[in-house]
């Protein structure tokens, strides 16, 4: 009977360990991927500059496959500094803001993809470009969408003079999911869910109000 037990034991520790591998190689760089995604919906540059001086300097234990170490280079994270601080001064400025959103839905997924797919190490670099494109392009362009519907719901309200309140809110959300995001992969689908919640929210009163006005 003990034996019988030991072995049924040693079976569980068997299960758990063949666990391991596919938890790190796929389950935990797609949870890392999905949070860097929805943060790069909101800002481009932000989440990649993040993940770049993350590799670079290996805060969080953060790795990158082989075919995107050039991402945490001097000069790649020079650049993302650069055009993060463009993206961050521009974002503030009225119908510019409305254009990068607009630009976001073509750039935003891709930057996405390039991200969630640098994540997936030892894989077949076919295998991570197309799970980074699963994981971060849809992701992306959803969010970019959710911003640019609070942005026209902004301008029509407040004739874009609380666009640049907003934009400062985006980059502190932007910032907080991308660090969420690297020191805690777990916790990015509840985070996510409620955040959607909240957002789904606040567009419902915002088209209430913009109902009561057209009235």
């Amino acid at each position: 009977m003990i034996e019988q037990v030991i072995d049924a034991l040693g079976g569980m520790t068997t299960a758990v360990q063949g666990w391991g591998e596919p938890f790190a190689v796929w389950i935990v760089p797609a949870l890392l991927g999905l949070g860097l995604a929805a943060s790069t919906g909101l800002r481009t540059f932000l989440p990649l500059l993040m993940l770049a001086l993350a590799a670079r300097f290996g805060w969080f234990g953060i790795q990158l496959n082989e075919q995107m170490q050039w991402l945490h280079s001097d000069a790649a994270v020079a650049a993302l500094g650069v055009a993060a601080v463009v993206e961050f001064t521009a974002d503030k400025v009225p119908v510019v803001d409305n254009a990068l959103s607009g630009v976001g839905l073509i750039v935003r997924p891709l930057a996405a993809a390039l991200a969630a797919g640098s994540l997936f190490v030892g894989v077949d670099p076919l295998l991570a470009a197309v799970a980074g494109i699963i994981v971060g392009a849809p992701t992306a362009l959803a969010f970019n969408a959710a911003q640019g519907g609070l942005r026209l719901a902004s301008t029509a309200t407040t004739g874009g003079l609380g666009n640049p309140v907003l934009s400062l809110f985006e980059d502190v959300l932007a910032f907080f999911t991308a660090l969420l995001a690297l020191l805690a992969p777990v916790l990015v689908p509840v985070f996510l869910v409620v955040l959607a919640l909240i957002v789904g929210r606040v567009a419902r009163r915002a088209r209430r109000r913009l109902e009561r006005q057209s009235v």
